[in-house]
Parts: structure tokens; C-alpha cells; sequence
């Protein structure tokens, strides 16, 4: 699956120098897909030579010209959209309809940043005197380490090739080794647009040595992760010996607020559509439910409902509307998490279990635990998987402090038919990005990313470009 690609380093494919690989295993029935060369310490020298060299060429390139090549790639990528969406469903277990949106949607990251690109405005004051002019600009920070995980295969690449290109920085990307196939095929659009060799480069293997080593060098000037909160905090550690700038998308935990006029069916049918998605593999995804206690019993119902009619499977199988978990160590968290709520007195609506016949693979029933309590592991950890915990509350002060009493804030969800209470609530969650009586937040054109442990920075959107650029002041004096 694989053979066409490899290390890509100075516009050119190749092999590891090390001749070591490592495998990546289908979620669907643990078998060998192909195999990854793992870039050892020659390979990544070789490529921080390239982002050396091309860092002051691809800076003096205008934001126009950067543009164009922006614009090429998301042209490219759309050619190769068969064979992409394929090879993610094929190392995600993803349905072939969600593979495709998230293909597109990785596209909109190059259409959204190829305008950027010409739209890096800096800003002219005033001076105290009549003879002095105070200039602010904004230049590339340098060249950029970034990192991404396997549940959005395409889409969390896109993000930061595309922000590191229109900001004029080279960049090196490390995919997940679960699901590379996506930066591949990125890659491949960005040669075939003609993007000059080197600014963007693509290594696998080993990820805590590949970002030991990339960070440590004083070559790469930002580094940019998705990923988890404890790897998170291991890189910001690594990356405080020579102060790199760093954005980054890690966990969230993201509560649900069902106020009291809320529809609950209406409500409950898209916070199961969301929470099922991926396999609940989304950082996003909903994963705390707080129900007010008028409508607990229609939203469980359906939550449930929905649940147990969904059909799972591979993902480029007919009708299939839920692949599996990823990997092993997600399942098997995802069932001590279970346990634990069912043992601190939770009731199991939905699910539950892994289906008995599906004995590869990693599957797991989309699952709807009711009467959750609060000190239950799920409640306080994001489970990262198809599991949905529901809680009753009755008083909104009281629901805002348990939503709130967690240390992420990624995203958080509200439904409700009042204006105010709507207002009030997404005001009061100490969250990054909130969605009322909407679940879809992702998108282009807006600034992703979370607050607390759930990271910094911000990804697309007006504002997705200025982590990788670097404000510098001039004061003139005209004489």
C-alpha cells in the first residue's frame, strides 16, 4: 500500500537509511496493510539540512506566489480523492462517507490558506512626533516540526502543512504511523503542483525519537502537535530548551448541556449522530451528558435507540455506519472505563460489549451508560471512544460547575429553544469553541483549538496563520 511513497525528504521519496520499518495493522481484522520506513537520526539531519536551506528561499517568496502553489495542491488533492479516501478507510476502519468529508475538508484547509496567504496584514501607528513613523510587520517564524494523530488522518495534517506553506515556513510533518496514508497523498498533490523540494517534507517511524530529535535542534523554530495532554506536556518540555514557538490541539472532555426547554429528541438524535462518529474517536466529540432531570428519560430513550440500530463493520462495506476503535489500548480503555461506571452505580442503556461476532478486529458496541455518577472515571478522563455518559442535574449553576470542573476545554455543546439561556450557558463553559443546537464545529474558516490542558493556539480561521508567523516593530526617524 505504501510502496510508492516513504521518507520524503528534499522533494524525493526514499527508504530509511536505518533499512528498518514498521508495520501498520487494519483496526477491522488485525491484519498487515504495509510497512513504514522508520527514519532514523541520518535521515532527520538530512532533512534539517533541507529546511535550513530552504527556510530564507521559501520566506522570500510573496504571499501571492504562495497562494498559487496553495491553490494547486487543493486541485491535486481533489484528483486523487479516490485512492485517498480508500487508504483512510483502510487503515481507520472509517465509513467511506466520512473518509470523503474529511478528504474534502482537508482540501478546504489549502482553498482557506492559499487566501491567507496574501492577507498577512501588519499596521502603520501613529508616532509621538511629527518625524517618526511605527511600523509593525509579520514574518515567518521559520521552519516547523509538526506532529498529528490518526483519528483525523487528513484533516489535522492539512491544518498545519497548509498554515506552515502561506506563512511562508518549510515544514517537516510526522504522521501517525496508524494512518499515514493521508499526509502521503498530500504530499504526492504538493509535487505534482510543483511545490519547490524541500519546503515540505515527510518522515515516519518512531514518534517520542523523531520529536526528541527534531526539537532539540536549533534549526526548527515552531512546532506544532496534535495529540494527547500527557504527550503534549512532554513536548512542551522539550521544546522550552530553545524556546520554540508551540501551538497545540490535545484532549478535550466536551459536556453537553441539555437545558431544561430543550427538545429532547431533537437534541438527543444529534448528540448520538455526533458521539458515534469515528467511533467517538474525535477530540470534539461530545462525551459528557448533562440531561436537566425533565427530560432525562425521552433523551436517554433515544440516545439509546440510536445506539443499538447502528450498524458497524468496515468502513467500504454498504450501510455500515460505524467502523471500529483504532487499536487495542483504546478498546481495552474504553472497557475499564465501563466497568468502573457501572460499578459506581451507572445503568447500561446501550451496548456495552464487544460484538460477539466480530472476534478480530476492535470493535465495540456504540454504548449509552444512564446515571452516571460524577467521581466515575469516564467523568473525569476523555474516553476517546463510542461511549456516552448521561447525567441528570437540576439547577444550571449546578450543571455549569460539573461541565466545567474538569481540566480540559476543548469544546462544549448546549441545547436549548431560549436565546438567554443559550447565551448564557456557551458564555459560562470554560471551553475554546462552543456549539448551540449544533454539534458540527469544525471547519476552515474558524480558529480551532481549546483553553486549559486541552492546549494553545489556534488552527485555521483569521487567526490559524499567526502561529506561524513572528511580529516584528520598526521605529523610523525621518530625517
Amino acid at each position: 500500500m505504501y510502496e510508492q511513497f516513504g521518507l520524503l525528504i528534499d522533494g524525493q521519496w526514499r527508504a530509511s537509511r536505518t533499512g528498518q520499518t514498521r508495520p501498520v495493522i487494519d483496526p477491522v481484522d488485525e491484519n498487515v496493510i504495509g510497512h513504514l520506513p522508520s527514519a532514523g537520526a541520518a535521515d532527520l539531519n538530512d532533512v534539517l539540512t533541507v529546511l535550513a536551506r530552504e527556510a530564507p528561499r521559501w520566506a522570500k517568496v510573496s504571499g501571492w506566489e504562495r497562494s498559487v502553489f496553495l491553490r494547486r495542491i487543493a486541485t491535486e488533492m481533489r484528483a486523487l480523492s479516490e485512492d485517498a479516501v480508500r487508504d483512510m478507510s483502510a487503515e481507520t476502519g472509517k465509513p467511506i462517507a466520512e473518509a470523503a468529508g474529511e478528504w474534502n475538508a482537508a482540501i478546504d484547509q489549502f482553498d482557506w490558506f492559499a487566501d491567507e496567504s496574501r492577507r498577512i496584514f501588519g499596521h502603520v501607528l501613529d508616532g509621538r512626533h511629527p518625524d517618526v513613523r511605527l511600523n509593525v510587520r509579520f514574518d515567518p517564524v521559520g521552519p516547523v516540526a509538526a506532529f498529528t494523530a490518526w483519528n483525523f488522518p487528513a484533516l489535522l495534517p492539512a491544518r498545519k502543512i497548509a498554515a506552515s506553506l502561506a506563512a511562508g515556513c518549510p515544514v517537516v510533518i510526522k504522521p501517525s504511523e496508524e494512518a499515514p496514508s493521508s499526509t502521503f497523498h498530500i504530499a504526492a498533490a504538493a509535487i505534482r503542483a510543483g511545490l519547490p523540494d524541500g519546503v515540505l517534507n515527510v518522515v515516519s517511524g518512531k514518534s517520542s525519537e523523531i520529536s526528541a530529535h527534531l526539537i532539540a535542534s536549533p534549526v526548527i523554530r515552531k512546532v506544532s502537535l496534535t495529540g494527547s495532554v500527557p504527550v503534549g506536556k512532554l513536548i512542551l518540555k522539550q521544546c522550552a530548551d530553545t524556546v520554540k514557538k508551540v501551538s497545540m490541539e490535545l484532549g478535550g472532555h466536551a459536556p453537553v448541556l441539555v437545558l431544561e426547554d430543550a427538545d429532547p429528541v431533537a437534541a438527543a438524535t444529534a448528540c448520538a449522530r455526533a458521539k458515534f462518529r469515528n467511533a467517538g474517536q474525535v477530540c470534539i466529540s461530545p462525551s459528557r451528558f448533562y440531561v436537566h432531570e425533565s427530560l432525562y428519560e425521552p433523551f436517554a430513550r433515544t440516545m439509546a435507540d440510536i445506539a443499538n440500530g447502528l450498524r458497524i463493520g468496515r468502513g467500504s462495506d454498504n450501510g455500515v455506519e460505524m467502523g471500529p476503535m483504532a487499536n487495542a489500548r483504546g478498546r481495552e480503555r474504553i472497557v475499564g472505563m465501563v466497568s468502573d461506571a457501572l460499578t459506581r452505580g451507572a445503568t447500561l442503556l446501550a451496548g456495552g460489549e464487544i460484538p460477539v461476532d466480530r472476534n478480530r478486529g476492535f470493535f465495540y458496541r456504540p454504548t449509552v451508560l444512564g446515571d452516571v455518577p460524577d467521581d466515575a472515571l469516564i467523568m473525569r478522563e476523555e474516553p476517546f471512544g463510542p461511549v456516552a455518559p448521561i447525567a441528570r442535574f437540576c439547577e444550571f449553576d449546578d450543571a455549569i460547575k460539573r461541565a466545567n470542573d474538569v481540566p480540559f476545554g476543548l469544546a462544549g455543546y448546549v441545547f436549548s429553544r431560549s436565546l438567554e439561556g443559550a447565551n448564557k450557558a456557551a458564555e459560562a463553559l470554560e471551553v475554546g469553541m462552543v456549539g448551540v443546537n449544533d454539534m458540527l464545529l469544525a471547519a476552515a474558516e474558524i480558529p480551532f483549538g481549546g483553553i486549559k490542558e486541552s492546549g494553545m493556539g489556534r488552527e485555521g480561521g483569521q487567526l490559524g496563520i499567526f502561529d506561524y508567523l513572528e511580529a516584528k516593530y520598526i521605529k523610523t526617524r525621518v530625517v
